[in-house]
């Protein structure tokens, strides 16, 4: 899937079509491939699974306990349904309207096949109610509205009351794990796993002194036979996580390669503050924010040639100031409206300083 998925993420970072054009062909023919393996609507090939999930015993390289696997074919069916949705959006940039309608139309019949099999409205979970199961048809938009919110609250529990504040993902489940949080409203729960010091976390690994990422989360205890001690898969979409969420500097899919800007921090838990560049193809975006007495501090700069929607951390009312002014009458800001949590405005190219008291 990674041959559907790489061109999407450049494309958001770069605005760059030439590898989509370039490699269009080949990733038609892989899921014409692929599609032969499809048997009423669901597709089970797959083989290491939800890889290196956290051990019940922390001598061991894989867990035996089947309640933390992820069943392979929840977890190929949901990236082949996403490869599907990619794959329609690819076609609809180069003019390719009938496999657009082809692509969607068998994303759409995999996914009510998806959410018939594996969705149990009874027990409110995806599969068998690992955290995988749950994040990837949240993260790649097969959950029904109807099923998002159980599912979500279910996976928001077994992290923080079932396995106290820990991820029960491998490397599949964490590429996606910070954001689901983020996106579902609790970044909080992703900073608590972000924080944890305990096992199974990265946390866990920095005490054990390490300086990369291991293979597996019990990299000091487990068997050594497969056991890198730099194997960087399991960092999953924390570094996201850091320069989208925490710091804020996100690509607009609507217009990519940051010619469009989406600035929105999540301040969370006992941070006290953050800071990030990104280098972007327009120039340096860059977003440092602090909590300074009680009060929201926050130092932005947007590219010349570029735009950006700013959305500002506030509670309640909270007046909001850019270089000591209200932001209403700053010049190259324009208030667009109040979010849950924020005040949001377009702004243009330049440095802006908020302070929200």
């Amino acid at each position: 899937s990674t041959f559907i998925i790489a061109p999407s993420m450049l494309y958001t970072q770069y605005a760059d079509t030439r590898v989509i054009e370039r490699h269009y062909g080949g990733m038609k023919k892989w899921i014409e491939h692929m599609s032969g393996y499809i048997k009423n609507d669901l597709i089970a090939k797959d083989n290491y699974g939800d890889w290196c999930v956290p051990p019940e015993e922390k001598h061991l390289i894989h867990s035996k306990d089947p309640k933390r696997k992820t069943p392979g074919e929840l977890l190929a069916s949901a990236y082949f349904i996403h490869d599907l949705n990619l794959m329609a959006g690819y076609a609809e940039m180069l003019g390719k309207e009938p496999d657009r309608t082809e692509f969607l139309a068998q994303a759409k019949r995999m996914t009510e096949a998806f959410n018939k099999k594996f969705w149990s409205s009874r027990k409110g979970y995806y599969g068998n109610g690992s955290e995988t199961s749950q994040v990837l048809p949240l993260f790649f938009g097969i959950a029904t509205p109807e099923m998002r919110k159980p599912a979500f609250d279910y996976l928001a529990d077994k992290i923080m009351n079932v396995n106290n504040g820990h991820l029960a993902t491998g490397l599949v489940g964490a590429q996606w794990l910070m954001r689901t949080l983020s996106d579902n409203g609790r970044p909080d729960i992703a900073y608590t796993i972000a924080s944890r010091t305990e096992y199974p976390s990265w946390g866990y690994m920095i005490e054990k002194g390490a300086t990369t990422v291991w293979e597996l989360w019990n990299g000091d205890t487990a068997d050594p036979a497969m056991n890198s001690h730099n194997h960087v898969m399991l960092v999953g979409d924390l570094i996201i996580w850091f320069h989208e969420y925490l710091a804020g500097i996100k690509s607009n899919p609507a217009a990519p390669g940051f010619k469009h800007i989406v600035m929105k921090p999540h301040p969370v838990g006992d941070l006290s503050h953050a800071a990030a560049t990104h280098h972007s193809l327009y120039g340096e975006i860059a977003s440092a924010w602090k909590i300074d007495n009680g009060g929201f501090d926050w130092k932005i700069r947007i590219p010349a040639n570029t735009t950006a929607t700013v959305h500002v951390p506030v509670k309640d009312n909270a007046e909001v100031l850019e270089g000591g002014l209200p932001a209403e009458q700053v010049s190259g800001l324009e208030f667009l409206r109040r979010d849950p949590g924020y005040a949001v405005y377009k702004a243009g190219s330049g440095a802006y300083h908020f302070q929200v008291k």
